[in-house]
């Protein structure tokens, strides 16, 4: 059985899955269902249960039934940073559908559901004449997650943008609305936790003309495109110490193109990790940590990892 196929086991999950299924009408049920293929890895282990989430009610009855099981839970998103070990997830991914993917613009008040793409959301708002968040169009991940990790890039980030956003616990079937300031947005984190649901975000932008903002766009598309390569990955590995460069740090230590089984650091950007086609997660998280390892030897700094591990051992310290 190849890693992205082998099923989670400790619970009975075809049981769950029948009696989930005719509890969630308007959504789908799978058990065993490989997560690798909804990530930007491609690689990793399968979830005892995963449910693509398809209407508001769904959604509700989903949280209640999760915290009444008191199942471990994790929010899929679009995996643009995302890492499923080989030996995949025993409990249950969830995923929002198509009705958390539409966006409404009451200038300059932007509103969009948690599974919106965030280069969608980027392009919708330049043609709507707002400016403020035409960095978001290179980044492959969905607004929902993009507030859980305070997503940002060219100079700017979410907590500029962000107003509020409409949340629900897993854990606890609590639902409730955040202002950016309850969320403690910080570098690439937040108060979010892996059993949270962005479920929907309010944005507050400014008036822009829109033809500098699709140029702006167009920019931000072309310096990725030379300086970021594509493939399987999730975009930088590491985050940027204080007035440095991780992929600085890591080209110095001698890492680019450094190779662990099916996973090699890119010779375009030192801070990328590619994955082979059919490879291994575990891989790619044997990379990370020499990588790590030889930068803390070379220079004295501790890299930290932007990514979310799920069915690790922390080998990078307590993550929620």
């Amino acid at each position: 059985m190849t890693p992205d196929r082998r099923p989670a086991a400790g619970h009975d999950w075809p049981v769950a899955v029948r009696e989930l299924a005719a509890e969630l009408p308007e959504s789908r049920v799978v058990g065993g269902a490989p997560l690798g293929t909804l990530s930007t890895y491609r690689v990793g282990g399968a979830a005892g249960l995963l449910v693509e989430v398809g209407s508001l009610a769904d959604r509700r009855r989903l949280a209640q039934v999760a915290a009444r099981e008191r199942w471990k839970v994790l929010v899929v998103g679009l995996g643009s940073n995302l890492l499923v070990a080989d030996a995949g997830f025993d409990g249950v991914a969830l995923r929002l559908g198509a009705a958390f993917a539409v966006t409404r613009i009451d200038s300059p008040v932007v509103t969009a559901g948690g599974a919106t793409p965030l280069p969608v959301v980027a392009r919708q708002c330049a043609a709507a004449g707002l400016g403020g968040f035409g960095w978001a169009v290179g980044v492959p991940g969905s607004i929902g997650g993009a507030v859980r990790m305070n997503a940002g890039g060219h100079g700017s980030d979410m907590s500029e943008v962000l107003h509020s956003a409409s949340i629900v616990d897993l854990a606890t079937a609590r639902e409730w609305r955040a202002g950016r300031e309850d969320l403690a947005l910080g570098y690439r984190q937040s108060a979010l936790t892996s059993s949270h649901v962005v479920a929907e975000v309010e944005l507050r932008l400014r008036p822009s003309r829109r033809d500098r903002e699709e140029d702006l766009m167009r920019e931000v598309v072309a310096w990725r495109r030379r300086h970021q390569p594509g493939g399987a990955n999730t975009g930088s590995v590491f985050m940027n110490p204080p007035g440095d460069s991780a992929g600085r740090l890591v080209d110095a230590a001698g890492c680019k193109g450094l190779r662990i089984g099916s996973a090699s650091v890119s010779a375009l950007h030192a801070n990328f990790i590619q994955a082979d086609v059919g490879g291994s997660a575990d891989d790619v998280m044997s990379l990370m940590v020499e990588v790590a390892r030889r930068v803390e030897a070379h220079s004295g700094v501790r890299l930290h990892p932007e990514t979310h591990f799920v069915g690790f051992e922390k080998p990078f310290g307590s993550q929620s």
